[in-house]
């Protein structure tokens, strides 16, 4: 299981911290990714970052402002988001796979948080 938190109402150019907690021991063999859905928009693909942390990957709308990372002591995923602009107001949610494919495509996703809102403010 996954339960995200950290979401909250912040001013453009503000900055927020997501987490993501997870249940289980094989959390580490997981990749874990952040994915986000505006009203009236398709979930879209954030940031993702393999078991070892050695490999992250991110959206070109996000990339130099967000940073995604992991505690597999902790079983906890993080993204920390910088420079917010109004245009990052979702809903974001932490998800996971075993296999490590295709990682921004949803539908390889098996597992997923209930999410948590983030809005910014112009």
């Amino acid at each position: 299981q996954l339960q995200a938190s950290g979401g909250g109402l912040v001013q453009g150019g503000g900055s927020l911290r997501l987490s993501c907690a997870a249940s289980g021991r094989a959390f580490k063999a997981y990749t874990v990714a952040w994915f986000r859905q505006a009203p009236g928009k398709e979930r879209e693909f954030v940031a993702s970052i393999g078991w070892s942390s050695s490999s992250t990957n991110y959206a070109d709308s996000v990339k130099g402002r967000f940073t995604i990372s992991r505690d597999n002591t902790k079983n906890m995923l993080y993204l920390q988001m910088n420079s917010l602009i109004p245009g990052d107001t979702a809903l974001y949610s932490c998800a996971a796979q075993l296999l490590g494919v295709d990682f921004r495509n949803p539908v390889r996703y098996g597992y997923w948080g209930q999410g948590t809102q983030v809005t910014v403010s112009s």
